[in-house]
């Protein structure tokens, strides 16, 4: 199985769009989404609309959950807030129940899906010991699952543990081994923050025992100017340009 796997749409249309496209270039059996398909960017009805009618396997994210109204953004800074809000008031009825109910995590085949940490949507795997403490979890699982994906940082990361010690892979394609773990981000469809601000993804060959790596050009502009005509915090446009 050839499985793409996405994150951190972030209502940005453009970006999803040429994701997909370069996707279906790429002869892949199926995608997944690790969550937060709204929030920041102005067409999260669109987003939602292709995530729900292309049937592809998704998981909730931290945005997904505030503006779906299950819970209340007080912990997002001020940017992140008023786009939440927004939001809550621009999607549609039944994509705000499709983001209500979609799992916090999922088991796919031989692989977990989530989006900040395991068993917690919030949390953020940044450090040496958050993936210790999530290679930990992941074990725990049934099955002992070995290779986790998950988003929320919106930056491309591998984590690997083998015997006992974890390392970061920095390599754009990754041959996995039978003997150790993984933890991998695919970095972010629609805003990313690690200084590229090219859409990012990931297509994970479960044959050939691969990860790659993937960076779309997409067309910002346009997905500036909705956010400024919408009437969105112009900050949120101008970070696009840096992929911060």
């Amino acid at each position: 199985m050839r499985t793409a796997v996405i994150a951190d749409i972030h209502a940005n249309l453009e970006a999803l769009r040429s994701v997909l496209d370069r996707i279906h270039g790429l002869r892949v059996d199926d995608i997944v989404c690790l969550g937060d398909i709204v929030g920041y960017n102005a067409n999260p009805n669109e987003c939602v609309d292709i995530i729900r009618s292309g049937k592809i396997t998704c998981i909730m994210g931290n945005h997904d959950a505030s503006a779906s109204g299950i819970e209340e953004p007080e912990a997002f800074n001020s940017l992140a807030r008023e786009a939440l809000l927004w939001t809550r008031e621009t999607l549609t009825e039944i994509n705000r129940l499709f983001l209500m109910n979609l799992p916090r995590e999922q088991q796919v085949r031989d692989f977990f899906i989530f989006h900040g940490s395991v068993h917690n949507t919030d949390r953020y795997i940044r450090s040496r010991n958050d993936a210790i403490d999530n290679f930990r979890l992941l074990a725990g699982l049934h099955g002992a699952l070995r290779i986790g994906f998950f988003g929320h940082t919106h930056i491309r990361t591998a984590c690997v543990k083998y015997h006992g010690m974890v390392s970061v892979e920095e390599s754009s394609e990754l041959s996995l081994s039978k003997d150790k773990q993984y933890l991998i981000n695919p970095g972010s469809v629609g805003q990313p923050r690690d200084g590229d601000p090219r859409a990012a993804f990931l297509v994970h060959d479960s044959i050939e025992s691969t990860v790659v790596f993937y960076r779309v050009e997409y067309d910002i502009i346009n997905c500036q100017d909705k956010i400024i005509r919408a009437g969105l915090p112009p900050r949120l446009a101008e970070r696009l340009d840096w992929g911060e």
